[in-house]
């Protein structure tokens, strides 16, 4: 028997052409996205308080806490896992596994909640590696799971911070919330891991063509349960400081925090089907959801308007992709 000494993605990038994994040139999408940017300005420039320090402050804060667990998301989309429908639910459970933790201190409270959201997601992430499960219909089962078990241990109750550890991550260095800085710096790490590393240049080419990297050899199965578990990891940190915002955690804490995840990861350019993507157009996506929930909320519509506003965005920015791809096929 031979010994296969070209790695496996190299010879499975050979196949897709010379070009970096990821990268794509502009297309029609593109434009419609900068088209929606600048509407959005427009309507911004026209909202009363909208252009002040204060609410500029106020729109980044709310995309650091959408923003990180959107970074979590971009690697099972770009894995071709489509997307998790539990994010809310984790970031619920680990933000009352932090709050509850914090009698030990902030640094073991947030290794606590880092490793069990990262369990909990690669839990998932594995049956859909290694078995090939479907990640709506999984992840649908795992948000009833996590809410049943958080619930049972909770008694239904809040549980509050037995601690004051958790104050620090609500500092406000510069004028601005640790948050921001904090995503800003996992942007950088995720974009590189992405780009310059093996696993990113896996990651990828699963995404773009699972049965091809299966015939290649590629550790499929084990590549899509690490990205899961990265995930899990950025969904913890969401949650940690939606906790320390909070001080007290329940089973409603991520509230509408799935939906707005995902809107912002579609709305950054990076499509379910796989393949493409990054965690800088993630990070472009989570601001201008946070801009348009901003604006919404400066108008005086409800929340259920602003739900049901990016639930269209994230439906046009679909259809959009979906004729372009149809069109590149046809």
């Amino acid at each position: 028997m031979t010994t296969l000494t070209e790695p496996p993605v190299a010879t499975a990038a050979a196949e897709h052409g010379s070009r970096e994994p990821g990268r794509r040139k502009p297309t029609a999408s593109d434009l419609v996205v900068v088209l929606a940017v600048l509407a959005v300005v427009a309507l911004g420039l026209t909202t009363d308080r909208f252009v002040t320090v204060a609410n500029a402050k106020a729109i980044v804060t709310s995309a650091s806490l959408v923003g990180i667990a959107a970074l979590g998301l971009t690697l099972v989309m770009i894995g071709g896992s489509a997307v998790s429908l539990a994010i809310s639910q984790t970031v619920a459970a680990v933000g009352m596994i932090f709050l509850s933790a914090q009698s030990l201190g902030l640094v073991p409270a947030l290794v606590l909640a880092i490793v069990g959201g990262a369990a909990i997601t690669a839990l998932q992430g594995a049956v859909v590696g290694y078995a090939a499960a479907n990640p709506v219909v999984l992840t649908i089962a795992a948000s009833f799971a996590i809410t049943g078990i958080a619930t049972g241990v909770s008694g239904g109750s809040s549980v509050s911070a037995s601690g004051r550890g958790y104050d620090h991550l609500n500092a406000t260095p510069g004028g601005l919330a640790l948050s921001v800085y904090v995503l800003i710096a996992l942007v950088v790490v995720v974009e590189w891991v992405l780009r310059r590393t093996r696993f990113g240049r896996t990651l990828y080419l699963v995404g773009e063509n699972r049965p091809a990297a299966r015939a290649a050899g590629m550790a499929v199965g084990r590549t899509t349960a690490v990205a899961w578990a990265i995930a899990g990891a950025l969904f913890a940190v969401t949650a940690a400081f939606t906790a320390a915002f909070n001080t007290s955690a329940n089973v409603n804490l991520g509230g509408t925090l799935t939906f707005d995840a995902i809107a912002a990861v579609l709305a950054g350019g990076t499509p379910i089907s796989g393949g493409r993507g990054s965690a800088v157009r993630t990070l472009a996506g989570a601001v201008l959801i946070a801009a348009v929930s901003d604006i919404l909320l400066l108008r005086g519509y409800s929340t259920g308007v602003q739900v049901m506003v990016k639930g269209l965005i994230v439906l046009f920015v679909v259809v959009i992709v979906h004729v372009r791809t149809k069109g590149r096929h046809a």
